[in-house]
C-alpha cells in the first residue's frame, strides 16, 4: 500500500510538472511570436463568456484549426471570428450568398438571437474541432497574466533550487555516515 502510494504521488507531482511546463511554453511562444501559439495548425481558445454553453462551459479551452476553405462552411458549424479586437466563438446559423461572396451569420448556443453582424471569411480564425477541456480555460489565462507568467518562471525555478538542495543535503548525510 505505501508503495502504491508513492507511485501515485510521483505520477501526480509529474502530471503537475508536464502541465507546468505546457503551460509555460505556451505562453512563452505566445509573448515570443506576438499572437496565438500553434501546433500543425490547430490552437487552442479559452472561452471566456457562456454564449455557447451548454456546448462549452465559461472557463473551458477548445480547439480550433483554420479550416480547408473558408468559403464552403456550413450552417451548424462553429467558428472563431474576429470582430473587432475581440475573438468571438460562435455557431453558423444561415449561409448568405452574395455578389461579393460569402457571409455566415453566426448565433451563441445560449442567446437569445443572432449576431447584429454577419462574419466575412478574411475574419474566421478557426473552426471548432471537437475537443474541450473543461474549466483549464481559467489556468490558461491566469498564465497569460503578468502575474502567471512571473509564477510560470519562478516556480519551476524554485522546485529546481529545491530539488538541488535536496541532493546536497542527502549526499551530504550519506557522506557522514560513511565517516562517522
Amino acid at each position: 500500500m505505501k508503495k502504491t502510494l508513492k507511485i501515485l504521488s510521483k505520477c501526480i507531482s509529474a502530471a503537475g510538472l508536464m502541465l507546468l511546463c505546457i503551460l509555460a511554453v505556451w505562453i512563452i511562444s505566445s509573448k515570443a511570436s506576438g499572437g496565438e501559439p500553434s501546433l500543425a495548425g490547430y490552437q487552442a481558445k479559452a472561452v471566456l463568456s457562456g454564449s455557447m454553453e451548454p456546448t462549452f462551459m465559461t472557463g473551458s479551452i477548445i480547439i480550433v484549426k483554420q479550416p480547408d476553405s473558408k468559403e464552403h462552411l456550413k450552417t451548424e458549424d462553429i467558428i472563431t471570428f474576429k470582430s473587432g479586437d475581440k475573438l468571438i466563438t460562435h455557431r453558423i446559423v444561415e449561409v448568405k450568398k452574395t455578389k461579393s461572396g460569402v457571409l455566415y451569420q453566426t448565433k451563441g448556443d445560449n442567446n437569445d438571437a443572432p449576431d447584429m453582424e454577419y462574419v466575412q471569411p478574411e475574419n474566421i480564425t478557426g473552426k471548432y474541432t471537437g475537443f474541450t477541456l473543461p474549466y483549464a480555460g481559467y489556468a490558461a489565462e491566469f498564465a497569460a497574466s503578468k502575474e502567471g507568467s512571473a509564477l510560470l518562471l519562478f516556480i519551476p525555478g524554485l522546485l529546481l533550487l529545491l530539488s538541488a538542495a535536496r541532493t546536497i543535503f542527502l549526499a551530504l548525510k550519506e557522506y557522514e555516515t560513511k565517516n562517522a
